[in-house]
């Protein structure tokens, strides 16, 4: 068996599109790599070719014992993305050191590792979200997640890795793939869900007097054009570092209910409803990527706007499912 790409998280959401993407070329020698358990994530290797599927739990042990010599690249999209998680043995395990394991293998046999940093790196935002290497060893992530993330991002550039890796801080990806991630699904498809069963949208209130309701503020990008970016790292083993993967552009979210809302060809209905006291002091009301560095490595594609994005997952995605 001839393995040239293995995606962790390969059922996952952005994963399984890599997948498609990868067999849009005419690319099917590919090693999935998850832990699909009880849940619908299943679902989302219906459609996409590939070689063979493997647990996450027994991966490593295969890798380490010798296995899978003609690997061209690993994308490592495999990680417990919940915000919310509290079990940081867990998150440690899991995110961390696993993601340590795994590149250690990659840099051993000379094959290509882009993985999945995150902006939650970011915390609130004090620092700004530049990608700089100056900037990253004075982050303070808000929760664990984000800290189990920043934690491999330190001990990479800390071993001066980063001139062989290439590891990406997704910001708010959406798109079709996500219906498994149950509260961690993207507001669109949950604004998508909520308007066609009331009619309208819930958004959370400000409580900050400098921006009003819903219009706190995201980077939004579709995940194809998150795709197109790891694949772009993939394919270019001598561009590596650090990147922010976002579209450059904060957009709120009324914004984005607005465009759901045209999407659907339905008028807007918009309610604002108390944000649960647990997340107040750990909310983000801006992020948005710079993008600079990433243009610099020569990645030109544009991405596309949020109403771009929305109008194609709803119509060709969520409005047929």
């Amino acid at each position: 068996m001839s393995i040239q790409y293995i995606v962790t998280g390969g059922a996952g959401f952005i994963g399984s599109n890599v997948v498609k993407a990868l067999n849009e070329r005419g690319e099917q020698d590919i090693l999935i790599v998850d832990h699909l358990r009880n849940g619908e994530k299943w679902k989302n290797l219906t459609g996409i070719r590939f070689e063979d599927y493997m647990d996450k739990e027994a991966f490593l042990t295969v890798c380490e014992a010798g296995a899978f010599p003609d690997v061209r690249a690993v994308i490592h999209l495999g990680a417990c993305s919940s915000t919310t998680e509290t079990n940081a043995d867990y998150l440690m395990e899991n995110n961390y050191r696993y993601t340590r394991r795994l590149c250690e293998w990659c840099l051993e046999r000379n094959i290509r590792f882009v993985y999945a940093s995150s902006a939650a790196t970011y915390g609130n935002g004090a620092l700004g979200y530049s990608d700089d290497d100056a900037v990253t060893p004075n982050l303070r992530p808000l929760n664990m997640y984000g800290y189990s993330k920043h934690l491999f991002d330190l001990w990479a550039m800390k071993n001066k890795l980063f001139d062989r890796i290439a590891g990406l801080k997704y910001f708010n990806v959406y798109g079709p793939g996500e219906a498994h991630k149950n509260d961690m699904r993207s507001v669109v498809h949950k604004a998508f869900n909520q308007i066609r069963e009331t009619g309208q949208v819930c958004l959370f209130k400000s409580y900050r007097p400098e921006y009003g309701d819903g219009q706190q503020v995201r980077d939004f990008i579709y995940v194809r054009d998150a795709v197109a970016v790891s694949l772009f790292f993939a394919d270019h083993p001598e561009t590596s570092g650090l990147f922010n993967c976002g579209t450059g552009t904060a957009r709120s979210w009324n914004d984005l209910a607005l465009a759901v809302f045209a999407a659907m060809d339905l008028p807007p209905r918009i309610e604002y409803i108390d944000m649960p006291e647990t997340l107040r002091a750990k909310y983000q009301y801006h992020t948005q990527s710079d993008v600079r560095k990433l243009r610099d490595t020569g990645y030109t594609a544009p991405f596309q706007s949020l109403e771009e994005g929305i109008e194609d997952y709803v119509k060709n995605h969520l409005m047929s499912e």
